[in-house]
């Protein structure tokens, strides 16, 4: 008697089955992970506009050196920035970013407790809040003082 090898036809389609049913579970994961991964990108950006405003502001001194102050390109110390609200982000000229009109910076700029033996009236907070496209909100806060 002779054995013959190979599959049956039902083997075969329940392998086809299995095999179909484990692609569509990992292709659906793939699917998750990658639409969540659009809104960490949001937020990445969001936080690199709201350090590009941060580093401009404080490289400004605290003290007022002195000068006319009527544009963000003219801005001498950091209280000038208080109630800074761009609709989309700007550079330090005030000129649009084309790809950030999506992208609303606030600035708040108040008076912080002493620090470290630094006076209080000579101490800044700075708080820049950020809102992505999708309404997210980033909060980046800074001290400057006038040492």
């Amino acid at each position: 008697m002779t054995r013959e090898r190979g599959v049956t036809l039902i083997e075969l389609v329940m392998a086809i089955t299995i095999v179909s049913i484990a692609a569509t579970a990992v292709l659906a994961a793939m699917s998750a992970i990658s639409g969540r991964s659009a809104n960490v990108m949001v937020r990445q950006q969001a936080v690199a506009v709201a350090e590009a405003y941060l580093e401009e502001i404080l490289l400004k001194p605290v003290a007022n050196p002195g000068g006319t102050v009527t544009t963000r390109s003219t801005f001498d110390k950091v209280d000038d920035y208080n109630g800074l609200s761009d609709v989309g982000a700007h550079d330090q000229f005030g000129n649009a970013i084309p790809y950030l009109t999506g992208y609303n910076v606030n600035v708040a700029v108040s008076q912080s407790s002493a620090l470290g033996g630094i006076a209080a009236s000579a101490t800044r907070r700075i708080d820049i809040t950020v809102t992505t496209p999708t309404g997210l909100s980033v909060l980046l806060t800074g001290y400057r003082t006038n040492y």
